[in-house]
């Protein structure tokens, strides 16, 4: 089914002086008229194609020396079609008019294929047309520092972690700036550019007698900014700490396995909201059309709005507009504004809404998708990928010493670990960088060796406590896997501290 189209919109941000744009408008205006009307006369009832460059950076050092420095760029185009109801899609990196015109023959022969195997017709809502420039406000292009700066913060990120307790330290630091152009045969065209940073650090502390060591990893988020964010992270500060905390988890008592109540830091749970929450939603996955990565998802269409997901404070909702967040932009890879990713996945506990992407709500008998696509290159066909989502704070004032002062017994969690989960998005295993007693009230000693472990449901329908907004802090990762081949998306995830109750702690020790 074509899309209809309503009447464009035009907007502008140019939260920055000059032009943020590397590609040259006049030539991506001219390749997608050639891509976008070779498509309409060969029959394709909707097209649309993403042109774009995207360029990279990783630096990475250990001890004393910065062992590998890697910049990298690329462009391409990825052109998408609608016939007959069957997607076809095809990628390259090349922009010239005659790769460009290629490209809608191999589509277009890539959806005739499709429609052999396809059972159920692709069907577009109607589309907004949307004429518009985003830029995310930035301070310093991380791509324009030098080496030798990057290299030096590494080396002094190294140097404190070894003088405070550390016997050895790497350290990394990420970046990608993101410029696509998006055009559509309704008429929408869409420029847009972002830049993503992501600091990385391990300390590594040895009791040489017993041959036994402890790490600590960094707990700066990555972040949807620039080298000044890197600069104010307070890293430096943060190794000397890590290395302090390294050294004293090989003296801490190791954690005796049972039931606790649980208070997690935002440095883990966004892990868990990622694995449990944000994966076991997306409507590919619970489709059964989404299998890599730890499988499909116990939520099933039938479970729309009756699902008791989580207890009455547990409201999780998506977003594409936090600043700093990574996936924070104007238009995802559809061309769906920011506002459409703006809902509830879980409201008061019940489950709410998928994510989904241009043609999978009619599968579900919904009317509309709500801005969930993204392709990691320009080159690879949008998928449902993640906006940001995040737990909501407590709307009544609730600070830290507040959340655990009734808890008798509990542990408090910080930082991600090691992880595991089942197939099905259910049974889960979460470890972390530090856990410490809590005692009547009160945070006492270090602990060692734990994990948390649960199946989704219950672990959520446990959650007794949050921390007002005060204590909100955003995390995520820079790096999601998901489909086959493999895309890598990036994603925020927030909360304040939260707290539940009876929650299953293991000893992950070998001498358990």
């Amino acid at each position: 089914m074509a899309p209809a189209a309503t009447p464009a919109t035009t907007e502008a941000s140019r939260p920055r002086g000059g032009d943020a744009f590397a590609l040259g408008r006049a030539l991506l205006y001219d390749l997608a008229d050639i891509a976008l009307t070779a498509a309409k006369r060969s029959g394709a009832s909707y097209a649309d194609v993403r042109i774009g460059e995207t360029r990279r950076e990783y630096a990475f050092a250990k001890d004393d020396r910065l062992e590998n420095f890697d910049e990298r760029a690329s462009q391409g185009f990825g052109m998408r079609v609608l016939l007959d109801g069957c997607w076809g899609f095809y990628g390259a990196r090349r922009l010239d008019p005659q790769s460009l015109r290629d490209g809608v023959e191999r589509a277009l022969e890539n959806a005739r294929a499709v429609k052999r195997i396809q059972f159920q017709p692709i069907a577009l809502e109607r589309l907004p047309v949307h004429e518009a420039e985003w830029i995310m406000p930035m301070g310093i292009d991380p791509l324009e520092v030098s080496a030798g700066e990057k290299a030096d913060l590494l080396l002094s990120i190294i140097a404190s972690a070894r003088d405070h307790g550390a016997d050895f330290c790497s350290a990394s630091l990420s970046a990608t700036c993101e410029e696509r152009f998006f055009a559509n045969s309704l008429g929408s065209r869409i420029h847009q550019t972002r830049t993503r940073v992501a600091p990385s650090f391990q300390a590594t502390a040895i009791d040489r007698a017993s041959g036994r060591f402890a790490t600590r990893d960094c707990l700066a988020p990555a972040r949807g900014a620039g080298w000044d964010y890197i600069v104010g992270a307070g890293l430096i500060e943060e190794a000397a700490q890590a290395g302090e905390e390294a050294r004293a988890k090989l003296g801490a008592k190791p954690v005796t396995p049972g039931d606790y109540d649980v208070v997690i830091d935002p440095t883990n749970l966004w892990l868990t909201i990622h694995e449990t929450v944000g994966h076991s939603t997306e409507l590919d996955r619970a489709l059964g059309w989404e299998a890599n990565f730890a499988g499909t998802s116990f939520v099933k269409p039938h479970m729309l709005n009756e699902l008791q997901f989580g207890s009455e404070l547990m409201t999780i909702v998506a977003d594409r507009a936090q600043p700093g967040a990574l996936a924070t932009i104007g238009y995802d890879d559809d061309g769906a504004p920011a506002e459409a990713a703006d809902f509830a996945i879980v409201e008061k506990g019940v489950f709410r809404n998928f994510q989904m992407a241009l043609g999978q709500a009619h599968l579900i008998g919904l009317s509309h998708s709500n801005g969930c696509a993204y392709a990691d290159s320009p080159t690879t066909f949008p998928i449902q990928r993640m906006p940001n989502i995040s737990l909501k704070p407590s709307p009544q004032k609730c600070s830290f010493d507040d959340l655990i002062s009734d808890v008798e017994n509990g542990i408090y969690v910080v930082g991600a670990g090691s992880w595991s989960i089942d197939q099905q998005r259910d049974n889960f295993q979460f470890g972390g960088q530090l856990f410490y007693e809590i005692k009547n009230g009160k945070l006492g000693d270090l602990l060692r060796d734990g994990a948390y472990q649960g199946r989704t449901t219950q672990f959520w329908n446990s959650l007794a406590g949050l921390c007002d907004a005060s204590a909100y802090h955003l995390d995520g990762t820079f790096t999601c896997g998901k489909a086959e081949p493999v895309q890598v998306a990036p994603v925020s995830h927030g909360s304040p501290p939260a707290l539940f109750r009876n929650v299953r702690v293991l000893n992950t020790s070998d001498d358990a």
